[in-house]
């Protein structure tokens, strides 16, 4: 079994090849930049082709990467820019390109990556078959490449990400910030209101349910992949600070409430149970 995975050199790609690999199967990596990759602890136990998503494309994908049997496809540009209208204008014409190329040439199974933010503004328990209504141009054009996906007709496996952590995470977001105060012998960490409801999974754990998707073919459509678990911020933060015995003050509501989520909002599990029970075709 061959695995396509883009976005290989990011946060998600990381962790994914790595289960990959773990489960024995043959990684085919593809990202823009390769002295990135050569980094990366995976680059000698995997075949890496370097390749950006830009139209137009003058190429047969599906034999440029060597013709693999399932597509993990975990990049898009711009993050974590929400509101940047090329995603719209850019990313989501390129993207459908991409995938298009792929399909026609040959390629029969994709798993994409979406996000929880094509709910939009909706509050509570998310469900995969609530309708969508996507606030931000980075939700409405994932929203719109999965409309395009699902109308041609295909099997496919539509991937929700909650809120993930774990190392290598982009430097601003809230954990690598609170380890920077930490490293830094703080005795405050500058923080939002912390009452946001949220739903938080290690990337660890993320990784390990998109590979256990992406190598199953009886559960498709959307799939969300998350905790089930709601937890305020402010206590995400606190327990994660107990874990390690840290003692620091949290100093709340120095930034304001982002306006593109909502304040209390996280995912239902049933879907990922269920494909859990079913595990991989390898197994």
């Amino acid at each position: 079994m061959r695995v396509l995975v883009t976005g290989a050199t990011g946060f998600i790609g990381n962790y994914v090849i790595k289960e990959l690999i773990k489960n024995g199967v043959k990684v085919i990596a593809t990202s823009t930049n390769q002295e990135t990759a050569k980094k990366t602890e995976w680059y000698n136990k995997v075949k890496f082709i370097p390749f950006t998503i830009e139209s137009p494309i003058n190429k047969n994908l599906f034999e440029y990467f060597e013709n693999p049997d399932i597509l993990i496809h975990l990049a898009w540009q711009g993050l974590p820019n929400f509101k940047g209208s090329f995603h719209l204008t850019e990313n989501l014409p390129q993207q459908k390109e991409f995938l298009l190329n792929l399909l026609k040439n040959g390629l029969t199974n994709i798993t994409v990556a979406g996000t929880c933010f094509e709910y939009g503004m909706q509050q509570g328990e998310l469900t995969e078959e609530m309708p969508c209504y996507p606030d931000n141009a980075y939700a409405k054009a994932k929203n719109e490449l999965r409309i395009f996906i699902d109308q041609l007709n295909i099997n496919y496996k539509w991937i929700r990400l909650f809120y993930m952590y774990g190392k290598g995470q982009s430097p601003n977001s809230l954990i690598p910030q609170l380890e920077k105060a930490i490293t830094n012998n703080e005795t405050s960490f500058n923080m939002s209101g912390g009452a946001q409801i949220r739903d938080f999974l290690l990337v660890d754990e993320v990784a390990k349910n998109i590979v256990t998707i992406a190598l199953q073919n009886k559960l498709t459509g959307i799939i969300n992949c998350c905790s089930g678990k709601p937890i305020s911020v402010k206590q995400f933060v606190k327990e994660y600070l107990t874990k390690k015995n840290i003692d620091i003050k949290l100093n709340l509501g120095f930034y304001p409430y982002t306006d593109y989520e909502p304040m209390e909002f996280w995912g239902n599990t049933n879907k990922l149970n269920i494909v859990k029970k079913i595990g991989s075709i390898l197994k």
